[in-house]
Order: C-alpha cells, then structure tokens, then sequence
C-alpha cells in the first residue's frame, strides 16, 4: 500500500478537508484554548463516523430490499411500533421521525407498499400514490405552520442513504434550509 491509496474515498476527503479548515482557523485564532480546538476535532470525528455509519444502514437495508418481509414502517402502519401520527387518510400515514434533522422532520408513507420500495423502482401503476403523497406533505406542512417554507426529500437507493425500503417522503422545516443539501 502506498501513501497515495490512503487518500481515496470521500471519508479521506472530508478529513483532508477539516484538516486545511482548522489550519486556517489555528492560524487565526491562537489565542482560543487547546480544548477548544480538541472539540472541533471530536466533533468533526462524530460527524464522520455517523455519516459512515449511515452509509452502512444503506448498505445492510440494501441486501433485504426485495425478501418482502414487513419493514419497521409497516409495522407502524399496524400499530405494532407506538408512534407520533401527524396525518393519516386511507391511502397515506404521516409520523415524526425518531431522529430528526431539523425541528420539524415528518415521515410520509404509503400504507400499501405495493412493490414501491423506493422511487428508482416507481411503475406507471404508481402514479396516483406517488401524487398523493405529495399532496399528503402539503397537508402535513400546513398542519405543521411551515407550508411558506419547508422540504420534502426522498431517499432512493444505498447511495442516496436509504435505510428503509418503504418508499417514503421526508419533510422537512421549521428553521432555514440550506443549499446544496448533500
């Protein structure tokens, strides 16, 4: 293994990255505390190893996609797994993300998955569901106050980080989005 190979892959990247970010930062600031800097590094680290490990969800909920057993969101659908419910019809349930990424962060489903495990799989058949779904993170929105300004993303494969197949929509908001998001 040569020195070269160690710099491969996006890990090295972002390490390589924070790496000229506090350079520059220690440049200018020399007064602040070494443990100051020791925090940015630890949280820098975190951040890295939990996007690793969220890659790695991908990954291992990959390989399950099309056994068909149930997913832990139609066991919510089922009322098997307790969850917060904003929004439910005959055809959609909408539910707070356990893990949210922003102060508002609902899930939207469909309660028949229907072979929709994910958007890079949509059949024409799915056109109705697929727009009412839509429709499904508008109301959420409005019920949530942020229909003037939110997000809706949608994961689709192991290297968009999708961790359930369950087609589902994320909508996101209730503080300033950024851009680009990923």
């Amino acid at each position: 293994m040569n020195s070269l190979s160690l710099l491969r892959g996006p890990l090295s990247l972002r390490a390589l990255a924070f790496i000229k970010a506090s350079n520059s930062i220690l440049r200018r600031s020399r007064s602040l505390p070494l443990f100051h800097h020791n925090l940015n590094f630890r949280r820098t680290l975190s951040t890295i190893g939990a996007t690793n490990d969220e890659e790695a969800s991908a990954t291992a909920a990959a390989t399950n996609v099309d056994i068909g057993a149930p997913t832990i969101f139609d066991k919510i659908i089922a009322k098997e797994i307790p969850s917060s419910i904003v929004y439910e019809d005959d055809k959609v349930l909408a539910f707070r993300d356990i893990s949210p990424q922003a102060p508002i962060h609902i899930l939207v489903i469909p309660k028949s998955r229907d072979g929709l495990t994910q958007l890079g799989r949509a059949e024409q058949r799915h056109e109705e569901i697929l727009g009412h779904l839509l429709y499904a993170a508008k109301i959420v929105a409005e019920k949530e106050g942020i229909v003037d300004g939110f997000r809706v993303v949608i994961n689709s494969g192991p290297t968009a980080c999708q961790s359930v197949y369950h087609l589902h929509l994320h909508v996101l908001g209730g503080r300033q989005m950024k851009w680009p998001p990923g």
